[in-house]
């Protein structure tokens, strides 16, 4: 890598790459090994299989320099899956007795680990994202999570502001980037100890692996995270490391296009009467604009909204024709779906998740708005909210 200041596509095309050999591939192939050859003493960087492995090595360099570029010192451990990198920081990292703050409106397998939590003797506190409300729960925690836009509210709360709050009480702050990914806000920059993220989403925008990745620029609390890795053995595969670093070199330019796509549909649902409860921070008007362009370098690609009725969204979902009725975001094809449809998320039964791709923005709004002329909801058009 060049120590000049460098953009951020540079950046990612280059990210973790090593250095260049005659006659090897610029970005080495995985590696399949459950052991290597170690006579003798144990020593060096590869031993087993589930401690470490070259093709995560370069992931977790790539990510690092994402996630805090030009920064010495910050290291990423990769996981299997989003959710095992969550897991990860929040049981290494507190015991019995602790107190634990996260956001009441984020992940929707968020109660399920503040139930493990309880189960294990840690009190869980909960307060919404918007307005920086955890800031009321935050006396005696040992660790505050945000989650920031929030997930499918798309609530943006202040980092710094909570980060300061929280170190001056003795807490360490985990900020779920997954939405933003590195290139839309970096959470290390902004005062946080921990930047977590599922991997399977806009990092790697492809829909076609499962990773999640925790960086942190502290050893001992690295440490920690990588010491639960190996207990739990919740690593990802060789093959899923090496294609979500292959993905790394596109995400600009997936990213750019999908907030681009994501601001024009929500500019084209602004005052459709048969459209509440209209969401994306990078809108304006939105309720989260002021704070997310304080610390965001761009707005994600998830547009939320609420049709009339749980049939209405339905036959909305039916009507689209560039767009998949599928439960996750960040990819190259937009994705949407009825979010009430998994019963975990406070959201009414017409509630819409729409997660922008890389289409042509004409076409894909074109696609939204064929789709919303084509399906009025049944009683007629509702007023605006």
């Amino acid at each position: 890598m060049t120590t000049s200041p460098i953009g951020d596509g540079t950046r990612a095309v280059r990210a973790g790459l090593p250095e260049p050999v005659k006659n090897e591939p610029t970005l080495p192939g995985p590696v399949f090994a459950s052991h290597f050859h170690l006579p003798g003493e144990v020593e060096g960087p590869y031993t087993y299989a589930r401690d470490t492995n070259p093709t995560w090595t370069l992931l977790e360099r790539a990510i690092g320099e994402l996630e805090a570029p030009g920064e010495d010192g910050v290291e990423t451990v990769v996981f299997a899956s989003g959710m095992a990198a969550v897991s990860a920081v929040l049981l290494s990292q507190v015991q019995a007795g602790d107190t634990v703050v996260l956001p009441d409106d984020g992940y929707q397998a968020l109660p399920l680990v503040a139930a493990q939590l309880e189960a294990y003797g840690v009190r869980v506190r909960t307060a919404p994202t918007a307005g920086d409300a955890q800031l009321d729960v935050l006396d005696g925690a040992r660790l505050l999570w945000l989650e920031t836009p929030s997930n499918p509210g798309l609530d943006v709360c202040d980092i710094r502001r909570l980060a300061e709050a929280a170190h001056a009480a003795g807490a360490l702050v985990a900020v779920d980037n997954t939405l933003a990914t590195p290139l839309g806000q970096r959470p290390l920059e902004l005062g946080a100890d921990f930047a977590v993220a599922s991997g399977t989403k806009g990092l790697t925008g492809h829909g076609d692996l499962l990773l999640g990745y925790v960086s942190c620029r502290d050893a001992e609390l690295t440490a920690r995270v990588r010491q639960w890795r190996k207990i739990v053995g919740a690593i990802p595969g060789p093959m899923e490391a090496w294609l979500a670093h292959r993905s790394l070199a596109t995400l600009q330019l997936r990213t750019h296009r999908q907030w681009a796509n994501a601001l024009a549909v929500a500019e084209a649902l602004h005052g459709r009467p048969e459209v509440s409860g209209l969401r994306y921070p990078g809108l304006p008007g939105d309720p989260a604009h002021k704070t997310a362009a304080l610390q965001m370098r761009g707005h994600g690609s998830v547009v939320s909204f609420t049709l009339s009725d749980r049939a209405h969204a339905d036959r909305f979902l039916r009507a689209l024709t560039l767009v998949e009725d599928a439960t996750s975001f960040g990819g190259v094809r937009s994705t949407a779906e009825r979010r009430g449809r998994w019963g975990g998320d406070a959201v009414a039964e017409g509630f819409i998740r729409f997660s922008a791709g890389a289409e042509d923005t004409e076409d894909l709004v074109a696609d939204v708005l064929r789709a919303l002329d084509a399906t009025e909801p049944a009683g007629g058009v509702s007023e605006p909210e």
